[in-house]
């Protein structure tokens, strides 16, 4: 007895919403630098709008299949499941772009610019799942090393030494530019930990897919058939036997 099924449904229905869910109050948590107080940051407008670009991305590259998630064929509560799961995609996106976004200021900007520009150059390329998981992984790894590792040596108030480098170079050009509030080095484990599980959330989509195998017979065997036991001997090769090993190696493929 196959339990593919179960699984399948623990999945989609738990274990994918709980993920995303968990990205969702994790991704605007912060710890302030003196009081080590939790503050929860909202997501600016600007995150909604890539959440939008990466969710067409998403659709794009076959990780978020609308026409087999929602259907009449559908029981209700499995329409309204899927429902829910595309939901907290959407806003576990927008707060996976809120935990690597300066808060504000001229870099929250120059960080916007730059998710855009590339989401948007990305709606014009060819995608297939794996290659689109690489893409955001790269770009979520890249945009967390610059916030939480080299800004935070920028924004910390004892002033490490990216912070005194910038203050040399750009002294009396850009005065205040820079200017952001400080937080706890916890809060660079705490953004690091969310895009974890909004990576592996994604990754996870990939499997979810409940697709069949539909094994078409070819049109010669169902004339083959139709033959007298007489007439079939006249016949070269035995099609019935051609149309069990095609679909005994479509079966294999799909299974690798």
């Amino acid at each position: 007895m196959s339990h593919r099924p179960n699984n399948q449904a623990l999945l989609e229905f738990f274990l994918l919403p709980f993920l995303f869910l968990t990205v969702v109050l994790l991704g605007g948590l912060r710890v302030e630098a003196e009081s080590r107080h939790f503050i929860f940051i909202a997501p600016p407008l600007v995150t909604l709008v890539l959440a939008v670009l990466l969710m067409l991305l998403l659709v794009r590259g076959d990780l978020i299949r609308i026409h087999q998630w929602v259907g009449s064929e559908h029981p209700p509560l499995t329409n309204v499941a899927h429902v829910w799961l595309f939901i907290t995609v959407f806003f576990a996106s927008a707060q996976a772009f809120n935990s690597v976004l300066p808060e504000h200021g001229l870099l929250h900007w120059m960080f916007s610019f730059f998710f855009l520009w590339t989401l948007w150059n990305n709606q014009f390329s060819s995608f297939d799942a794996r290659r689109l998981l690489r893409s955001l992984a790269i770009l979520f790894g890249t945009a967390f090393v610059l916030k939480h590792m080299l800004l935070a040596s920028l924004y910390s108030p004892e002033g490490g030494w990216l912070k005194k480098l910038t203050g040399t170079l750009i002294q009396g050009v850009t005065e205040g530019t820079f200017d952001a509030p400080g937080f706890a080095p916890a809060t660079g484990y705490i953004g690091f930990f969310t895009l974890t599980l909004y990576v592996a959330g994604l990754v996870l989509l990939a499997f979810t897919d409940n697709s069949e195998t539909k094994l078409i017979p070819l049109p010669v065997v169902d004339e083959y058939r139709q033959l007298s036991a007489s007439e079939r001997p006249t016949v070269l090769g035995d099609p019935i036997e051609l149309e069990n090993q095609r679909n005994s190696e479509t079966a294999q493929r799909e299974t690798m």
